[in-house]
Parts: structure tokens; C-alpha cells; sequence
């Protein structure tokens, strides 16, 4: 295996002037027992493992750069500065420009820039960058995310559960890939669209903890793939007591039983035509039920034929009736009043109370969060592989987001939902330059808490149960021919009409 204890001890440490913001969640612990779960070896290089994650979560934060540009763009923060050159990284750099510019012969020497022993340990080419991604294995990026979901619940306990479960959400979206034959090979076009024209995009499904937004597990495969393969995988992050709140397009007799067998609960919106036999009522609109499904295919042949759910009646004004299944049988542990209660709800130190199936719409803020703010709907890797591992670091950069986001809550005694994301981004983003260039104690002592205080100092106004009025077209219609008729055509025709009702008016008279 190739070893470069040099150009690993300085990138390293370029690293770590770049990570200083999740110093605190990124420790080589973390990073050792990725490792180990995901049985591979870190490596002893410039592009290790370890660089690797940190080179996509940069990515992530320069989301309109290239990985070109990023493979640069620390070393160059830290050239600028007055006494680089002083420093032992700088010396190394200064070290190997006057080897470079004078050989022991006195002529310039000439290598190969692919050469793997090269002359200045602080430049790397992006064609080994590019290689070294195509080899990194996805089960590490899988389990540093888990590790730091784990990491996570650890140290923020009071955040997860809710009258004794964990909650958990989960649900799908799609991806739109940049237009690359191999991509539309891999991934698959939506069949609605045409062959040459239609987009490739790839299917995505997340477990997050929907009371901070912290993703726990996702898959990503092709369209082929259903969302209901991708829920069964990701099933294996389910814990017991653990409370799922799902989609309706997840109702499935197979999904129920996984939740079932492993001893957590699941709660989700009901189907139109889903048929059950009442047992008993339980209260005003809650009846506890038998679901038999049929299974004409023998899918669930290996199952109990039947099930005992709940079922919870209700209507909003203004909304359709709706109804919320579960296998929460016992309305001592969850009252209906905890499943149906709309946001409008607020205890008295304005911390959001809905009912529980409505937080499952975090989820659906999280996925707007990853795709336009953090621009996920832009990635720009043309091969399975690097695409993958650009999404990883995306979605491990928002996770170590959202932990910054719920520490600067819990120091300022801020609900973590109440922050707003987009100017948290925004904070770090302003501060990155700062953190690479000063000292580690001044970065640890001094940025981190007035980074944390600005996070929280950007909160999301509190409107619950807000309505707008949908606003009255004002601008002409288009007739189908693309083209819209002048305001003055508009105004004479309506004109005409008015008058010709008074003359009516007058006859009648």
C-alpha cells in the first residue's frame, strides 16, 4: 500500500485549520471507529480517508466552486497571512520551492506531475484527487454519518424524545443529475420525460430526528429502485421504542410488521379505501381495529394474517376530514389531543407544540434545506461513484450544521427549530476565513462562541396556523397561443359588456 508520511502529516494539518468549526464532533476517534465499522483502513497519504471527508465537506461549503478550486483554497487562506512562512507548514512549502527551483547539479529539476513522490508535499493534483475518490467506499461515509447521529443523541438526550419515544421521521424525494449519458445509464430518467431532452434522477430516502432536523441514515439508488426498498434498508437504524412518523405512501402491510418486530411504533395518514373491521372505541373519533389486507401475490405470506392498529378521526375548518393510523393501541401513552393538535398551539415559552403527525413535515423542510440552500439540486459529479460521494458530503455537512444550530440554541435557551438555517449558513460561511487563518486557541476560545451567539441571534418568526390569500390574477390570460391579450382590449371588452346590461335594464323598465 502506498505510504506518504510526509504530505499525510501536512495535509493533516491543512485539514485541520479547515475543520474547526465540528473540532469538537470531527476528533480522530470518530474517525477511527468509522473506520473500524466499516472495516477499512484510513491510510497514511495526502488523499486518506479522513482528507477525503473533509475534501467533500468543503465541497459542500463551496457549493459553486469546483474540487479543482477547493483542493487549493485553505493552503492559499493560510499563504496569505504575514508569518506563514515561519510557521512549519510554510517551511515545508519554502523548502520545496528552492528544491524545485535548484537540483543538486544546479539545473531546475523536472517531474512528472503525476509523479507520487513529488518535490512539494502541500500540491495535489486533482487527477489523484479524482482517482483516490472513485476508490473511497461509501460504508465509511455511512458510518461517520451514523457514528455522528449516535454522537449526537449522546450528548443531546432532551432533544429526541416525546412522552418516552424517540421520534423519527422518514420519507423520499428525487435528485435531478446533470445530463450525463453515464448517469441516465446508472440512475434512470423519470418515463414521463423524453430520452434526450428529461433530466437523469436518482431516488432518496432519510431518517431524520424531526425535533432538530438531524438526519440519521439515508439511501440513494436508482429510480427502479421504489421508495419502499430504500424504507426497508433503513429500517435497520430503527430502535425499539422508537416512535416512525411516515408518509402515507409507505403504508404497507410489510413496513407496519418491521416496526412491529423490532418494538417501535409508526403513525401515518390514512389511504382513501383502506378497509378495516372496528374492534372497540376507544374515544370520540379513536377506534382501536383489525386490518387484514389482501395478498393475492403472497407477499406477506410468512406473516400474521392480521393486525391491531388504531385509528384517529379528524377534521380541521376549512380542510378535508383525515384520518391518522398507528400501532399506539393504549390512548394512556398517546392521547388523541397528541396526535391531531395544530401548531397554533404554544405553551407560554413559544416553543412549537403540534400534533405529533404534523412534525412530520420536518422532514420536508430538511429536504429544502439540503436541496436550494445547501444546493444539492446542483451537484456536478458525471459518474456514479464521485456522485455519491459529493451527496455524503452534503448530507454529513448538514447534519454537522444542524448540531452548531442546536448548540447555540441550548446556550441561549432557543427552541433549535426557532434558528434559521439559511443565516446560520450564511454565519459560517463569514467566519470560515477567520477560522483557518488565526490560531487554534484564539478559533476555540474566541470564534466558536460568537459563532454560536450569531447562529442564534437569527430566528424564524413564530406564525403558526398562518394563511394567505391566494392573489387575484391581474395580468391577462394566456389563450393558448402564447401571446396575451392588451389590458386596453380587456378594459373596452368589459366595458362593452357593461353597457349593453344597462340597456337590458332599460327595456325591461
Amino acid at each position: 500500500m502506498f505510504k506518504d508520511e510526509l504530505r499525510d502529516k501536512v495535509w493533516n494539518e491543512i485539514r485541520q485549520h479547515d475543520l474547526r468549526a465540528f473540532s469538537k464532533q470531527l476528533t480522530p476517534e470518530v474517525f477511527a471507529e468509522a473506520a473500524r465499522r466499516a472495516q477499512v483502513r484510513i491510510g497514511c497519504s495526502a488523499l486518506n480517508l479522513v482528507n477525503l471527508v473533509w475534501l467533500g465537506i468543503a465541497k459542500a461549503i463551496q457549493h459553486g466552486a469546483t474540487f479543482a478550486f477547493v483542493l487549493t483554497t485553505t493552503l492559499k487562506l493560510l499563504e496569505d497571512q504575514e508569518h506563514f512562512y515561519s510557521t512549519p507548514l510554510g517551511k515545508q512549502k519554502k523548502k520545496a520551492q528552492r528544491s524545485q527551483q535548484q537540483g543538486k547539479n544546479g539545473k531546475k529539476k523536472k517531474q512528472s506531475k503525476h509523479h507520487p513522490h513529488r518535490i512539494d508535499p502541500t500540491e495535489l493534483s486533482e487527477e489523484a484527487f479524482a482517482q483516490a475518490r472513485q476508490r473511497m467506499p461509501l460504508g465509511f461515509w455511512m458510518a461517520l454519518l451514523t457514528l455522528l447521529a449516535e454522537r449526537f443523541q449522546h450528548d443531546h438526550p432532551q432533544q429526541l424524545n416525546f412522552k418516552g419515544f424517540r421520534l423519527l421521521a422518514m420519507d423520499g424525494t428525487t435528485l435531478t443529475l446533470p445530463k450525463v449519458d453515464r448517469l441516465s445509464k446508472h440512475y434512470g430518467i423519470p418515463k414521463n420525460g423524453s430520452r434526450q431532452k428529461a433530466a437523469p434522477q436518482a431516488r432518496m430516502v432519510m431518517l431524520i430526528l424531526p425535533g432538530v432536523r438531524i438526519p440519521i441514515a439515508y439511501e440513494v439508488a436508482p429510480l427502479s429502485q421504489s421508495e419502499l426498498e430504500l424504507a426497508g434498508r433503513l429500517m435497520q437504524h430503527v430502535q425499539a421504542n422508537d416512535l416512525g412518523l411516515i408518509d402515507r405512501g409507505f403504508l404497507t402491510y410489510g413496513l407496519f410488521w418491521q416496526f412491529q418486530r423490532r418494538g417501535a411504533y409508526f403513525g401515518t395518514r390514512l389511504k382513501k379505501n383502506f378497509k378495516y373491521k372496528k374492534v372497540k372505541q376507544l374515544g370520540q373519533k379513536d377506534w382501536l381495529v383489525e386490518w387484514t389486507p389482501k395478498d393475492s401475490r403472497g407477499r406477506w405470506k410468512d406473516l400474521p394474517r392480521s393486525m391491531p392498529l388504531r385509528v384517529i378521526h379528524y377534521q380541521f375548518p376549512g380542510f378535508r376530514a383525515s384520518a391518522i393510523i398507528t400501532n399506539v393501541l393504549e390512548p394512556k401513552r398517546l392521547s388523541r389531543e397528541d396526535w391531531v393538535r395544530l401548531a397554533k398551539d404554544c405553551d407560554d415559552n413559544g416553543k412549537f407544540t403540534p400534533g405529533l403527525y404534523h412534525r412530520r413535515w420536518e422532514i420536508e423542510t430538511s429536504f429544502f434545506e439540503l436541496k436550494v440552500v445547501l444546493k444539492t439540486k446542483h451537484l456536478r459529479s458525471h459518474t456514479p461513484a464521485s456522485l455519491e460521494y459529493e451527496l455524503a458530503g452534503r448530507v454529513v455537512y448538514y447534519l454537522l450544521l444542524r448540531w452548531l444550530i442546536v448548540q447555540a440554541a441550548e446556550e441561549h435557551g432557543i427552541d433549535p427549530l426557532r434558528i434559521s438555517f439559511t443565516n446560520a449558513v450564511r454565519e459560517l460561511e463569514l467566519m470560515r476565513t477567520s477560522l483557518v487563518t488565526n490560531p487554534a486557541h484564539w478559533a476555540r476560545r474566541v470564534l466558536l462562541p460568537r459563532l454560536l451567539a450569531r447562529i442564534a441571534s437569527h430566528l424564524v418568526p413564530l406564525r403558526p396556523g398562518r394563511h394567505y390569500a391566494r392573489p387575484k390574477d391581474t395580468q391577462p390570460k394566456d389563450r393558448g397561443h402564447g401571446l396575451k391579450q392588451p389590458a386596453s382590449k380587456i378594459n373596452n371588452r368589459v366595458n362593452t359588456k357593461q353597457r349593453n346590461n344597462k340597456r337590458k335594464q332599460r327595456r325591461k323598465a
